[in-house]
């Protein structure tokens, strides 16, 4: 790894593993995907909030490095079983 950032230029190109609709959809799965330790980063997302009227025509894209995809697919496969949710009714740790 080069510097503090997660991202390991010989990792690949960034690539996209998933698009949505609504940015913070985007940012949970990047938050998800951070933590299982995957670099990720959301693109387009400012775009799609400065211009709302085009939000059904712009998809908020959520980027991962080409060598990590595989990585990246099994974490947001947890994401999608829920095992990233948190109990309705508990709160989580301080």
């Amino acid at each position: 790894m080069h510097g503090d950032s997660p991202y390991d230029p010989e990792d690949g190109d960034w690539q996209t593993l998933a698009t949505f609709f609504n940015p913070t959809e985007a940012y949970l799965l990047r938050g998800c995907l951070q933590a299982g330790g995957v670099p990720a980063v959301v693109a387009d997302a400012h775009l799609v909030q400065t211009h709302s009227l085009l939000a059904g025509a712009i998809q908020v894209r959520v980027l991962v490095p080409a060598r990590r995809v595989a990585d990246a697919e099994a974490v947001m496969a947890a994401y999608q079983r829920g095992d990233y949710s948190l109990p309705d009714d508990e709160l989580p740790p301080a």
